[in-house]
């Protein structure tokens, strides 16, 4: 069982290529940096490198947690709602709960995005079943069967559809 940290106890320390990566099949890779039950469920972080155009995570809404994205390099698309907002390099972006969002790497460019969620949501799984599923070992059916589990439910957005016509989705 996890505790939360208190004053004076050490500090969560991941060091460059000690977490967990997930390979992409479009290019890229999702580097897992800490999930909840390292952080006594405070917060939730991962490193997302993408290809030129290929997308993130489709629409979708968190009903728990909010959701921070910091561009390290390139350019990343983003649906907020119904908009469409493009992020560069040193960019930051803060997703309440409960607000439509996707996103992806724009065209011609490779994106490499630092993600959190905070409070923590323990949904490094989530992330190994979406793996599985752009790998074709899973069926997508499996994603809506752990929405309120992992606080990721699914959407149908026309905008973010239109946005990335013709961009490669992995």
């Amino acid at each position: 069982m996890t505790s939360t940290p208190q004053p004076g106890e050490s500090a969560l320390l991941v060091r460059g290529g000690d977490g967990e990566i997930l390979d992409l099949p479009g290019g890229g890779g999702f580097g897992l940096l800490t999930d909840s039950e390292e952080t006594g469920a405070a917060l939730s972080a991962s490193r997302l490198t993408l290809a030129d155009g290929a997308d993130g995570a489709l629409p979708h809404r968190h009903l728990r947690s909010t959701e921070f994205f910091y561009v390290l390099a390139g350019t990343a698309e983003f649906l907020l709602g119904d908009v469409i907002q493009s992020l560069g390099r040193g960019d930051f972006l803060v997703i309440p709960p409960g607000l439509p969002h996707a996103f992806g790497a724009a065209r011609g460019l490779d994106t490499d995005l630092l993600i959190g969620i905070t409070p923590g949501v323990q949904r490094f799984g989530y992330f190994r079943m979406l793996q599985r599923v752009a790998k074709g070992q899973d069926s997508p059916e499996v994603l809506a069967q752990v929405q309120e589990r992992y606080d990721v439910h699914l959407l149908d957005s026309a905008s973010w559809q239109n946005a990335r016509k013709g961009t490669f989705s992995g």
